[in-house]
């Protein structure tokens, strides 16, 4: 997500509000610890495995003629894989600063990783592919705002128009975090209300609040993770009115941190395929609740 992840993040922590009775509801099932947060649009992290850069390519969607048939047939829902593997090459690029709405902010960030050099970018790209077959599944059109086929980017402002002009029941951006050591458990981050420049969250805070709710929910219960112990007041929500990936969101749309990338014990689920494929079908069965109803 976003900042440096050298030190903890410093951004302000605000438990959830208008979602409170939803965040209880998610949170009853909890049994185990696990999974923390990244940072949301940027951190910066250590070397991620070198690549030769492609052209820039335009998202990729699932062909809706090969699809089953399934409880989300008809819906669309775009997942926003955190950062890219090659910002690391493009510094100036990601440098460069968008509109987000209500101020400027940079174009992408490296994101952050494990101590062992496992890469958030990569991380997010596998959750992203398990979790798009698993919706692919149940019928929906999946679309990515970039799957390893860009030399950098997209900047957090196109990652938030791809959602907008695919006019998705529900956009799902996926990271993790780069916090301090004993900093644990997973957390949602929600859209604040907002409205300035270009942004204009008000019609869709209620329901990015209760998407966020249903992938909390499902996410304890899939992972066995905790919600995060340092953000989000133990509810395992977070509002936050600085990311413009949600600032500029005209769908509904939420950030999900899986886990501390900068913790040992996090590190250990995060880096385990058989943990990520429950990270993944976590999410699908928060997202299907949602649209579901």
């Amino acid at each position: 997500m976003p900042y440096d992840d050298s030190v903890p993040p410093t951004r302000r922590a605000r438990p959830l509000l208008a979602a409170a009775a939803l965040a209880a509801l998610c949170l009853t099932t909890i049994t185990g610890c696990g999974g923390s947060p990244d940072t949301a649009e940027g951190t910066d992290a250590k070397a991620s495995p070198s690549v030769t850069p492609d052209a820039p390519a335009t998202p990729k969607a699932s062909p809706t003629a090969s699809l089953p048939q399934g409880p989300l047939t008809g819906r669309t829902v775009v997942i926003d894989p955190g950062h890219n593997p090659r910002n690391r090459e493009h510094t100036k690029e990601i440098n460069e600063q968008v509109d987000i709405g209500t101020g400027r902010k940079e174009c992408d960030t490296t994101g952050t990783s494990t101590d062992d050099g496992y890469a958030e970018a990569r991380f997010t790209l596998d959750v992203s592919h398990r979790l798009r077959e698993l919706l692919q599944a149940q019928g929906a059109r999946v679309l990515l705002t970039h799957d390893d086929d860009r030399p950098f980017g997209p900047c957090i402002d196109e990652r938030a128009r791809i959602g907008n002009e695919a006019k998705a029941d529900a956009v799902v951006s996926v990271h993790a975090d780069g916090s301090a050591v004993g900093n644990r458990g997973f957390h949602v981050i929600l859209p604040a209300a907002v409205k300035g420049g270009g942004a204009d969250t008000s019609k869709i805070v209620k329901s990015s609040a209760d998407l966020g709710a249903r992938i909390a929910g499902h996410f304890v219960r899939t992972t066995g993770s905790a919600p995060s112990n340092y953000i989000g007041g133990g509810t395992g929500l977070d509002t936050r009115d600085d990311l413009g990936g949600l600032n500029l969101s005209t769908v509904p749309k939420v950030f999900v941190e899986c886990g501390n990338m900068r913790d040992p014990k996090d590190a250990a689920l995060l880096t385990d395929a058989r943990w990520r494929q429950k990270a993944a079908q976590g999410m699908a069965d928060g997202i299907a609740a949602h649209l579901k109803g």
